[in-house]
């Protein structure tokens, strides 16, 4: 099958991919161990947001109809009963001609329905039983009202809602000091090929640094699985398919780099034909990385990436981090391409859809993805700067510069200025 394999879309592939994925099962974390977890179920607000009328600023609570004749020249003057903090409760009503000096967040007292600033009022800054009100207001002005902005009951956040920091301050108004999650996906590693030593050994001749794992679990942890390395994996098959039929039963998901063209020694690729092990696509309509393959073995998904670091990491983007997303909960996964203006122009010609490392940057307000050019599949010394993957169709044409193409964003962009 090496030799003869079916070519299936990025999208195709990826789909073939998630459909034997499932959700995993949950489990229940503090509130400060939560973020960047998937939510595993809605949250409900459980009570009314604001859970009280309060005041919105510093001012002082009055009846709206005292203040019908305010004007700057000609003030109202009200009685002062009492002075509000946030935290307390009114002891005294406002009752007609009367005013309560209040501060932000501070219940407003019974019988107010609006508030007016102390900018407002004469003397501000000064305590006293009588201020003197110098705009009119109307009824409900500058008020929170109980359950205005939240009410008891509503869903807050959804199932499959990845916890930002935003979410937490949701879930601790609301009381949640726990929280359950999607737990996180355990993502076994390794790579193929006997010219790999560590990343401490020293090189010898044919020999090179396993740089693909490392990076790997990098990436594994950034999207919040829990990387699980294993030793380099033989060349020789009955000894690998062993191998990974063992490690394959510690993890959610197997991820591989290297053996998996068409070489005498790529046992990835050999795997694919053993009657225990179902095929999902060994062939990719994509520049770099074609050959990145999928396969269930023993019921368990394993993703085989190239051993070129570059098609490594482009695989990894477009089939790994995907594979992640689905595995921890996330509710709708896929790679939502935006549109910018290419930077430069590339016109190499390429039978499939070419998926260019870059950067994105803006000039006079427009988007610009900025192609990497280094592109070749074993190249990395660039990949410590790629933001995003451009997307150059096929075909011998390529793109010109300030032509529309699709970006699939994997990293937080600099926003560079284009000069």
């Amino acid at each position: 099958m090496r030799f003869s394999r079916q070519m299936k879309t990025v999208e195709e592939a990826l789909q073939d991919l998630l459909a034997r994925l499932h959700k995993l099962d949950e489990e229940k974390v503090q509130l400060g161990e939560a973020y960047g977890r998937i939510l595993a179920h809605d949250v409900i607000a459980t009570c009314d947001m604001p859970p009280f009328d309060r005041s919105p600023l510093d001012g002082f609570a009055v009846k709206a109809a005292d203040t019908v004749h305010a004007a700057v020249d000609q003030p109202v003057y009200l009685r002062v009963v009492e002075t509000v903090a946030a935290g307390q409760v009114p002891r005294i009503p406002v009752d007609p001609g009367c005013a309560t000096r209040i501060m932000t967040g501070a219940m407003m007292p019974a019988g107010a329905d609006a508030v007016i600033m102390f900018e407002q009022t004469e003397n501000p800054g000064v305590h006293s039983e009588v201020v003197g009100i110098k705009r009119a207001l109307r009824p409900g002005e500058n008020l929170s009202r109980r359950g205005e902005e939240i009410a008891q009951g509503t869903v807050v956040a959804h199932a499959g809602e990845r916890v930002n920091a935003g979410t937490i301050a949701v879930l601790a108004t609301f009381g949640y000091s726990q929280v359950n999650v999607i737990r996180k996906p355990r993502v076994g590693l390794l790579s193929t090929g006997i010219e790999l030593v560590a990343v401490d050994e020293p090189l010898a001749p044919g020999k090179i640094r396993n740089s693909n794992t490392a990076m790997l679990a990098a990436l594994i942890t950034e999207a919040g699985g829990i990387p699980v390395l294993f030793p380099v994996l033989p060349d020789e098959l009955a000894e690998a398919k062993q191998k990974m039929t063992g490690y394959v039963r510690e993890v959610d998901l197997l991820i591989s780099s290297g053996g998996v063209s068409v070489g005498d020694y790529d046992v990835i690729a050999s795997l694919a034909d053993e009657p225990e092990v179902t095929l999902l696509f060994n062939r990719i309509a994509m520049r770099p990385g074609s050959p990145t393959t999928g396969l269930l073995m023993s019921g368990k998904p394993v993703l085989a990436l190239s051993g070129n670091p570059g098609a490594c990491f482009v695989g990894y983007e477009l089939f790994a981090r995907p594979a992640l997303q689905c595995l921890a909960g996330k509710r709708q996964v896929s790679l939502d391409p935006i549109k910018a203006q290419l930077g430069s122009a590339y016109e190499k010609p390429c039978p499939h859809p070419r998926y260019l490392r870059g950067r994105l940057l803006q000039k006079d307000g427009v988007l610009i993805a900025q192609p990497d050019f280094n592109d070749k599949a074993g190249n990395l010394g660039t990949l410590k700067n790629s933001e995003c993957l451009i997307v150059i169709p096929a075909g011998g044409r390529g793109k010109q510069a300030g032509e529309l193409v699709d970006v699939i964003v994997h990293a937080q962009p600099s926003w560079r200025e284009e000069v």
